[in-house]
């Protein structure tokens, strides 16, 4: 905040303290002429106002408030830039209770640790953690259930563009991920007819009923040779490289959307995505109980469940 502002705060603060404790003392008597008045004169529905000054309770209670507020304002912030005699912050308050939290947690996360992320998906206490820790952490990007949104994984399948074994997991977790699908349409034709043939091929790729279909034939027979400009990082059997993180383009399966439109837009103008790394937010400890939480939501069931 600027210097200006600062005691502009200021300024509108003590005004207001100073103009409630004017008005209490105003109203805490009553004048000679005052007194030899009963009443103020005003009558409404055959009630008369009488002409008295607060009670003493009420009044103590008005002042007291005003202490208070100026008890308040020297050990807290609230008068401009000053940050009050105890230096308080939300976000230092905050912390405080992060730390603690962290204290009291650190001897359950380090026993969690030692066990392998493979094997720890059969203790339910340490699932039940790392559920809480998911609603924290990433249930904000791919839900509650874990299904994803548009552009949000869906954790609970078994397709997954970094690969699905814990330790990809927990590297996707701890480093994020940063994908990137550039602008395809100059390097397959650059008019819009090229733009369309390769929507369609990529389409025919997980329907392939498309191709028996005489209106779609000519436009997956134009893009198939060019789809060799996609498979430097989808792969020449459209199956996806989890190296560069590109999607599986044969499967049922679409981060963003199946419609002709959409994918037309994507080979157009491509999209850039980002995974934030949790190593910065989330122990190592912590890190390790989360993944083997993702884990387990795209692992069969067992039969006792």
């Amino acid at each position: 905040m600027s210097t200006f502002w600062s005691w502009y705060v200021i300024a509108i603060v003590v005004f207001n303290l100073v103009g409630c404790a004017i008005l209490l003392l105003a109203n805490s008597r009553l004048s000679a002429e005052e007194a030899r008045r009963d009443t103020t004169g005003h009558v409404f529905d055959g009630i008369e106002e009488r002409n008295q000054p607060l009670p003493r309770w009420w009044l103590f209670l008005f002042v007291g408030t005003l202490l208070f507020s100026a008890a308040y304002l020297v050990l807290y912030p609230g008068l401009g830039n000053f940050a009050g005699t105890l230096s308080w912050t939300s976000e230092g308050q905050w912390q405080q209770e992060v730390d603690l939290a962290t204290r009291e947690s650190e001897p359950l996360f380090r026993e969690y640790a030692k066990v392998p992320m493979e094997e720890l998906i059969q203790y339910p206490e340490a699932l039940a953690v790392g559920g809480r820790l998911f609603a924290n952490h990433c249930a904000i990007c791919h839900g509650s259930d874990a299904r994803g949104a548009r552009g949000y994984p869906n954790l609970t399948d078994n397709d997954w563009l970094y690969g699905g074994s814990p330790e990809a997991i927990r590297e996707s977790i701890a480093a994020g991920r940063r994908g990137t699908m550039p602008p395809m349409m100059a390097l397959i034709g650059n008019t819009d007819r090229d733009v369309r043939d390769m929507a369609i091929y990529v389409q025919s790729l997980s329907n392939p009923s498309m191709r028996d279909n005489s209106g779609f034939a000519d436009s997956i027979q134009r893009a198939e040779p060019k789809f060799a400009m996609c498979a430097a990082c989808h792969g020449a059997d459209a199956k996806g490289n989890p190296v560069f993180g590109a999607p599986n383009l044969t499967d049922r399966i679409w981060l963003h959307s199946p419609r002709l439109a959409d994918i037309e837009t994507l080979i157009r103008e491509g999209r850039s995505s980002h995974m934030p790394a949790h190593e910065s937010v989330l122990s190592a400890e912590q890190i390790h109980v989360l993944t083997s939480y993702v884990y387990s939501l795209s692992q069969p069931a067992s039969p006792e469940e």
